[in-house]
């Protein structure tokens, strides 16, 4: 597509959302609806339209959002900027700091080849060892996509090594299954940890709403059984869908363990990281017993890695993308809280459970969740989702007699395990999508099967083990 054509339908799509938002803004307001609430759901609404057509960047939709919002009266400024001084979204901006450390030291790579000397005599055991990896490093990375960067490195050279290659049509001999392994992986890895996905914190601070507290424990407790099964199984599943032309890789173990020779010891930052990062975990899910704030955590994480000369002040004046998550979460969440305090939640919450009145609660449990999965064909971000659609869907819950916690957690696990779904689906998938060992038909071939395994497990398993430990 030439850059005029991209330009021209851009400009089209920023056309339609100010038609969008304009249609909604001077439509009369429901009855039950105040006037400011069904304005602010304009501007909100506006905002997701603009990011799901491609017409604006979510960070320009939501400064965009903001300053129409406070503009127009529609919410007060204090109210407006609140999100800023939020305690979970500066724990997500510490925490990508924090994962900076991971791989600018190295350990991340250590990791990886460890992983791969230990479980890579085969294409499946390769497999196996991406999930591994990625699950064991996740808590320390809130962005699946900054672990994307991490994994994907690893992924290419291996590939690269075992002669797999798209340029010479040797790209299914093993690079297209384990680069879908890539891609698989995240999903759950982010439903796993509560520190694991930018949108998940934030989720937990949604459910507060509805008189739930979620911490690092608790949160962990709820997936890991649903989350296990999954990584135990989905690398086996994805062999058989998708299966690698060569299946045997005895040389890579040896690789691996010569690239570690390479790197030699653990250098003094890698200690310090990897010292860091436990202490971090372990504060993180003894939080809610030592009574310790998780974001006080964060910063002392950083501190010690500032401290330690692992990180500098030119590191985190490079990491232009933190300030950017920073102001559009801190954006979406206050809109969408909002959005919930004037009212509106409830009353989209009573239209939807009107529909669903008469449903045995467990049934529209499993409904809602369906729904909520299905919906992300809709969008190109994990968090938007959490942010437009979350509160809703507790609402829509709630109402009809689902218990909140597990109705709030099997609808922030889905947020996670449904990213594969689409190439879209989540920004971590780009770096593979770009590598040229997967079509587009193939990513939404295999994101549909896979996500339609993932729903499976969380629902068969996940659901039952929630009602025992999040009642």
């Amino acid at each position: 597509m030439s850059p005029e054509e991209v330009d021209r339908r851009r400009l089209i799509a920023r056309g339609a959302t100010l038609l969008v938002a304009i249609a909604i803004w001077c439509s009369p307001v429901p009855a039950g609806l105040s006037a400011p609430a069904w304005h602010l759901f304009a501007i909100f609404v506006a905002a997701i339209f603009a990011v799901i057509a491609g017409a604006l960047s979510i960070l320009t939709a939501s400064v965009l959002a903001v300053g129409a919002a406070v503009v127009t009266g529609t919410v007060a400024p204090a109210k407006a900027y609140s999100g800023f001084a939020n305690g979970t979204i500066l724990l997500i901006v510490i925490a990508f700091l924090v994962a900076r450390a991971v791989v600018k030291s190295g350990l991340g790579r250590r990791l990886g080849y460890l992983m791969v000397s230990l479980f890579g005599r085969s294409t499946l055991g390769l497999g196996y060892s991406i999930f591994l990896l990625d699950a064991v490093i996740a808590p320390a990375f809130p962005s699946n996509t900054a672990r994307s960067g991490v994994l994907y490195p690893i992924i290419y050279s291996l590939a690269q090594a075992n002669g797999s290659r798209p340029e010479d049509g040797t790209h299914k001999r093993l690079g297209s299954y384990l680069m879908f392994c890539g891609i698989a992986s995240l999903s759950l890895s982010s439903a796993l940890w509560l520190t694991a996905m930018a949108g998940n914190p934030i989720g937990a601070e949604v459910a507060k709403s509805y008189g739930l507290t979620i911490s690092f424990g608790s949160w962990l407790i709820a997936a890991c059984l649903p989350a296990v099964v999954a990584i135990a199984t989905l690398p086996l599943v994805l062999y058989r869908l998708f299966p690698p032309q060569v299946t045997s890789t005895p040389d890579a173990p040896l690789a691996a363990r010569r690239a570690l020779q390479e790197m030699g010891r653990m250098s003094i930052h890698e200690r310090w990281v990897a010292g860091t990062f436990i202490t971090m975990v372990a504060l993180w899910a003894l939080a809610g017993t030592l009574k310790i704030d998780s974001t006080a955590v964060a910063f002392l994480g950083l501190g010690v890695l500032l401290a330690a000369g692992v990180l500098t002040p030119k590191d985190i004046a490079g990491e232009g993308d933190v300030l950017s998550t920073w102001i559009w979460f801190g954006v979406l969440f206050t809109l969408s809280g909002q959005l919930n305090e004037m009212g509106f939640m409830g009353f989209v919450g009573q239209l939807i459970a009107h529909r669903l009145g008469g449903l045995p609660w467990l049934a529209v449990l499993v409904i809602l969740v369906v729904l909520y999965v299905l919906m992300h064909y809709l969008f190109v971000s994990q968090s938007a989702q959490v942010l437009a659609l979350l509160g809703v869907f507790l609402e829509v819950g709630t109402k009809v007699g689902v218990p909140a916690g597990p109705l709030a957690f099997a609808l922030l696990f889905a947020s996670n395990y449904f990213s594969p779904l689409t190439p879209q689906g989540s920004s971590a998938n780009v770096i593979f999508a770009g590598s040229g060992y997967l079509t587009q038909g193939e990513m939404y071939k295999l994101g549909a099967m896979t996500t339609a395994f993932n729903l499976l497990v969380f629902l068969v398993v996940g659901i039952p083990w929630l009602l025992l430990v999040a009642r």
